[in-house]
C-alpha cells in the first residue's frame, strides 16, 4: 500500500490568492471591532461558528452577494498596521501549508481611499511584503489586478503603475471580478503595457463562463497564466492549446464548489486537465470566505480525484514552474518536492 505523505509538508508555490480574501476569520472580526465596522450578520455569524458563509455566484445576484461580503471585509483594512498584519498572517498560513513562494493579488484602487491614494496604497502593501519576506523567509511577490467592472482606462493606469513598481516586487498583471462583464479585448491595451514592462499576464477566465473566456484571455491578452481556467475542460482543442503552450491554470477547487461552478469537489475537472497535460497551480482563492487554504486543495485532489503522492508532487512542480520566482528559488523548491516524494 502506498504511503500517504503529509501534503502540508510538500513544497509548492501559491499563485492564486486574493488580498482581502487571504485574511484569517478571527483577524477580520478583530479589525471590524477595532474600526467600528458593522459586518453583515450572515458573515459574522458564520465566521463566529468557524464556518464559511453560504455562497452561490452562478447568477449575477449571487455574485453581487459574494462581492458585498468581500467589500465588507475589505472595509476593515484601514491603516498600514492592518495591511502589515494581513500580509504577515497570509505568509504564515502559506508556510504552514508548505508554500515557499506566494504571489498575492491586489487591486490597490480598492484600498486607496483609506491609505492616502493609489500610489501610497501600493507602496504600503509592497512595504508589508518586503518586511514579511525578511521576517518569515517566504518568497513573496505582488500581482496587480484590474477590475473588469471598471473602465479599461482605469486598467491602463494600473498597468503603468504596476510596471513602475516592477523593481519593488510587482511581477504580474491580472484581471478579476465577474467575467460575464467586461470583454477581455477591452483590456488588451492595459495588458500590452504590462507585458512591455516585463510583467506576467495572468487574467481570470473560464470560471463563471465557458471555454470562450479562456480563449479570449489567450487571444486578446496573451495570457501566460489563467486564473481558474477550469471550463477549458469542456473543449478538447482548447485543452491541447493550453498544454502545447504550457499555460498554467490557477485552479481553485474549493472556491469552484463554494461558488456553484461545480456541485461537488469530484466534479471539478482536475483529472481532465492533468491528463491533457495542462499545467496547474492549485490555489485557495479567498479562504476567508471559502474556508479551505492551500494544503486543503491538494487534499481535494487526493481524496476526490484519486491523485497519488507522485501526482501531487507533479502538481506542486507545475505550480513552481508557473511562478514568477527566480530560478534559484524554483530549483530549491523543486528539489524539496523530490525530497518529499523520496522521504
Amino acid at each position: 500500500m502506498e504511503r500517504v505523505r503529509d501534503v502540508s509538508e510538500l513544497p509548492k508555490a501559491h499563485l492564486h490568492l486574493h488580498f482581502t480574501g487571504s485574511m484569517r476569520p478571527a483577524t477580520l472580526l478583530e479589525l471590524a471591532d477595532k474600526h467600528g465596522v458593522r459586518l453583515p450578520e450572515t458573515l459574522t455569524e458564520a465566521l463566529s461558528r468557524g464556518e464559511s458563509p453560504e455562497l452561490r455566484a452562478t447568477d449575477e445576484r449571487g455574485w453581487f452577494r459574494f462581492q458585498r461580503l468581500y467589500d465588507a471585509a475589505r472595509s476593515c483594512l484601514q491603516d498600514p498596521e492592518d495591511i502589515q498584519r494581513l500580509v504577515r498572517e497570509a505568509a504564515e498560513e502559506d508556510l504552514r501549508d508548505g508554500s515557499g513562494w506566494l504571489e498575492i493579488q491586489v487591486d490597490p484602487t480598492s484600498y486607496a481611499p483609506r491609505l492616502g491614494g493609489l500610489i501610497p496604497a501600493l507602496e504600503i502593501i509592497l512595504d508589508a511584503v518586503e518586511t514579511t519576506v525578511r521576517d518569515t523567509g517566504i518568497g513573496m511577490r505582488l500581482l496587480v489586478a484590474a477590475n473588469r467592472m471598471k473602465h479599461p482606462l482605469d486598467a491602463r493606469t494600473l498597468a503603468r503603475l504596476a510596471v513602475r513598481y516592477a523593481d519593488r516586487g510587482v511581477v504580474g498583471f491580472g484581471l478579476s471580478n465577474d467575467e460575464r462583464r467586461g470583454m477581455a479585448r477591452d483590456f488588451d491595451r492595459a495588458f500590452a503595457i504590462a507585458r512591455d514592462g516585463g510583467l506576467l499576464s495572468a487574467p481570470h477566465g473560464g470560471e463563471l463562463t465557458g471555454p470562450m473566456s479562456v480563449r479570449d484571455c489567450l487571444d486578446d491578452l496573451e495570457a501566460d497564466r489563467i486564473g481558474h481556467g477550469v471550463r477549458a475542460a469542456e473543449d478538447p482543442r482548447l485543452l491541447k492549446r493550453l498544454a502545447d503552450r504550457q499555460v498554467t491554470c490557477e485552479v481553485c477547487p474549493a472556491s469552484n464548489v463554494a461558488l456553484g461552478v461545480y456541485e461537488k469537489p469530484e466534479d471539478v475537472p482536475l483529472r481532465t486537465l492533468f491528463e491533457a497535460g495542462v499545467p496547474m497551480a492549485l490555489g485557495a482563492d479567498d479562504p476567508l470566505l471559502f474556508g479551505a487554504r492551500l494544503a486543503a486543495q491538494y487534499e481535494i485532489a487526493r481524496q476526490h480525484h484519486g491523485f497519488t503522492d507522485a501526482e501531487l508532487a507533479e502538481l506542486a512542480r507545475q505550480s513552481v514552474r508557473g511562478a514568477a520566482a527566480p530560478e534559484a528559488v524554483k530549483r530549491k523548491l523543486l528539489a524539496g518536492v523530490d525530497d518529499w516524494l523520496a522521504a
